[in-house]
Parts: C-alpha cells; sequence; structure tokens
C-alpha cells in the first residue's frame, strides 16, 4: 500500500526557512514521480516542484525557482521540499504526490498523481 505522510510545515517570518518531509513507503522511488503541490485557501491546489529520481529529472514552478529544491534522501524513503526566502504568498497547506511513472514528472496536473498524502501547514507571516 502506498503511504505518503507529509511533515515540517508551521509558522516563519518572512524570508525564513523550512524544510518538508515526506515519508513514504510501498513502493520504489526508481519507479515513481513524486511530486509537492500546495493549496492556499480559496485557489487552486498548484503544482510546486517534483523528481523522477532514477533519471536525476526535477522541475519547479517558476514562483520558487532558486528558494525551494526537492530532493530525496540516501535510502529513497523520503522526499524533501528546502524553502528559504520565504514569501507570505507562499502560506499554503502542502501536499506531497506520487504516481508510477516511466520517465519524468510534471507539476501541470493534479490528475496525474494517484497518491496523495494529508497536507502540512505553513504560513509565512509579513
Amino acid at each position: 500500500e502506498v503511504q505518503l505522510v507529509e511533515s515540517g510545515g508551521g509558522l516563519v517570518q518572512a524570508g525564513g526557512s523550512l524544510r518538508l518531509s515526506c515519508a513514504a513507503s510501498g513502493f520504489s522511488f526508481d519507479d515513481y514521480a513524486i511530486a509537492w503541490f500546495r493549496q492556499a485557501p480559496g485557489k487552486s491546489r498548484e503544482g510546486v516542484s517534483c523528481i523522477f529520481s532514477r533519471h536525476h529529472i526535477t522541475h519547479d514552478r517558476d514562483s520558487v525557482k532558486g528558494r525551494f529544491t526537492i530532493s530525496t534522501d540516501n535510502a529513497k524513503t523520503t522526499v524533501y521540499l528546502q524553502m528559504s526566502s520565504l514569501k507570505p504568498e507562499d502560506t499554503a497547506v502542502y501536499y506531497c504526490a506520487a504516481v508510477r511513472a516511466t520517465g519524468d514528472c510534471t507539476i501541470k496536473s493534479t490528475f496525474y498523481y494517484d497518491y496523495w498524502g494529508r497536507g502540512t501547514q505553513v504560513t509565512v507571516s509579513s
């Protein structure tokens, strides 16, 4: 059974940093694309970053490039989202998602992903 459990969210001041973790089980990272999405109040869920680790592929949305980094641990059981230079507009619930894939990942659509965690709240104060 595929399971995704997010952690690491919290309240931080603008300019600060947080590292989100997604503990994954029930599948091999080499065969799955894994992504972080976020959803702010009143807005649709949007893709933030994704990774297909077997091919060392990552994609980030433009607004987080240079500030957020997605990575996996050596054991390939946890996906991280290192977030720095946080802005109030980064405030959202952050979700981890996964889908069996063959060569790439995407942040363009929530429908692409089959498995989701419950999310972790990130709040950035100004």
